[in-house]
């Protein structure tokens, strides 16, 4: 009986990877935060991490390394310039010494203090164990694991009494489709208006929405950077960015200063149908280019995944509905979130854990969903929206090449994208009280098949296209 809010499965942060990236750099965080209660951090005269499991097969290739670095020191990625990054590593490493929570000096290796182990820790793939030795020869350890979406735990699950206690505090508590219908039917409510009430138990209508423009502004500039980038992407791959060159065809030489003018440029356009999916693939592309350049993303769930709701998002706003502003925005995000917080607490968002299902079968089923709803779907429709999404998703691998956050993840985000108005548009025309599958079913299905799949498939660089192509031939 977790709570988990919109905000939980929403989260801005830095790219490329939510549990590689993201995770790991809270963990620091956390780690510091905790570690302060302890002693004073002016003790301190040396830090390791060993880092195991997928963290360590692809942690280099999804800057687990740099996000370590910079946690360690005091760097927060909702508010770190994001032009900063480069600088700030290649200092640690020139210096060979960092500032501990951005306070204390300390002398930091990154060759000899952040070890990659490929062994996993039973509890979870994503494993970092965190070492502190202070000047009297004390050694402080903790265990931390990234368990997807830019959630940490330990061992234990944290706190769980208080989540436990605010889930029970929910008005509308939900852990599963079923209930989160059965309230809809009872109550005769939207989705998004039986989230929102839950939402009130922890914060205010202005905070609420307050951190619901702050998530969309943040994924429409990503959108909006990545169509006016061109260029290559970082880490050896040559992947050439190709949301500016889509971008450039579409709108041609439209003039406009910034994303809200952008988006009027678009609704002017007299799109074809071909184009629309020119349009969606493109905003889905632009994003996770972003992400791949250690942009700053939303989680959604993940930041592999983070282009697909953005997109179908976008695809709503300019496509579907001229007239749809902060309402219809807000709607959308509330439904997005609730129903990617059942696949969290019923299976995983953690590709790690589950493969790619857990992160674009995730997102696009929370795409789908909300959609279904802004186009006027019922509850029922809205679940079966989110449930086709999945469904053919099911036992999708995560093989990135090289372990970097590109081949073939950004393409997914568009396919995913696509996908999610394929669902919904499925879902509309169709009767719900007919479906032979429903959604909680195909996060059950999704669990049972995750468990089922090999590690190898599991964001380990170890098995399908991530062995399967050359990096000569890329």
């Amino acid at each position: 009986m977790e709570c988990i809010s919109v905000f939980d499965m929403l989260k801005i942060g830095i790219g490329p990877s939510s549990s590689h990236t993201l995770g790991p750099w809270r963990a620091a965080e956390r780690w510091l935060s905790e570690l302060s209660q302890q002693i004073s951090l002016s003790q301190i005269s040396k830090v390791q991490v060993h880092i195991y499991g997928s963290l360590s097969l692809t942690g280099k290739g999804h800057a687990t390394d740099y996000a370590l670095m910079l946690g360690l020191s005091g760097y927060d990625p909702v508010t770190i310039p994001t032009e900063e990054i480069q600088a700030a590593v290649a200092a640690i490493k020139a210096n060979q010494s960092l500032l501990l929570s951005g306070s204390y000096p300390i002398c930091f290796h990154p060759a000899e203090d952040l070890v990659f182990k490929k062994e996993f820790l039973p509890f979870h793939a994503n494993g970092m164990e965190f070492l502190a030795h202070t000047n009297d020869n004390q050694l402080f350890k903790a265990t931390f694991y990234s368990i997807g979406g830019g959630f940490v735990v330990k061992e234990s699950l944290d706190n769980a009494e208080e989540k436990a206690e605010q889930f029970n505090n929910f008005p509308y508590p939900v852990e599963k489709g079923e209930t989160l219908l059965g309230y809809c039917k009872s109550l005769g409510k939207s989705i998004s208006e039986l989230v929102l009430e839950n939402e009130r138990s922890l914060r205010t209508d202005a905070e609420i929405d307050a951190e619901i423009q702050a998530v969309w502004n943040t994924m429409l500039e990503c959108m909006y950077d990545g169509c006016h980038t061109e260029g290559f992407l970082p880490g050896g791959l040559s992947v050439r960015r190709r949301a500016f060159d889509i971008h450039s065809k579409l709108l041609g030489t439209a003039a406009y200063n910034d994303p809200q003018e952008w988006i009027r440029e678009i609704r002017k356009t007299e799109v074809k149908f071909r184009e629309i999916l020119k349009w969606v693939s493109c905003f889905a592309l632009s994003v996770n280019e972003v992400n791949a350049s250690l942009g700053r993303v939303v989680t959604a769930p993940t930041n592999g995944s983070a282009g697909v709701i953005p997109a179908v998002l976008m695809y709503y706003l300019v496509i579907e509905n001229h007239q749809a502003g902060f309402e219809e925005i807000k709607k959308f995000l509330l439904v997005a979130g609730e129903i990617g917080s059942i696949f969290k607490k019923g299976a995983t968002i953690s590709a790690a854990m589950g493969g790619c299902q857990a992160e674009i079968g995730v997102s696009a089923a929370m795409a789908a969903a909300a959609l279904t709803e802004l186009l006027g779907g019922n509850p029922a429709q809205v679940l079966m929206a989110a449930e086709i999404a999945m469904e053919h998703h099911l036992g999708m691998t995560c093989d990135p090449i090289g372990g970097l956050v590109q081949i073939p993840c950004i393409e997914r985000n568009s396919m995913g994208a696509i996908k999610a108005i394929n669902a919904a548009e499925l879902a509309l025309n169709s009767v719900p009280e007919n479906a032979k599958i429903s959604l909680d079913k195909v996060v059950q299905t999704m669990w049972e098949t995750a468990k089922d799949m090999s590690s190898k498939y599991k964001e380990t660089s170890i098995g399908g296209l991530a062995v399967g192509v050359f990096l000569s031939d890329c």
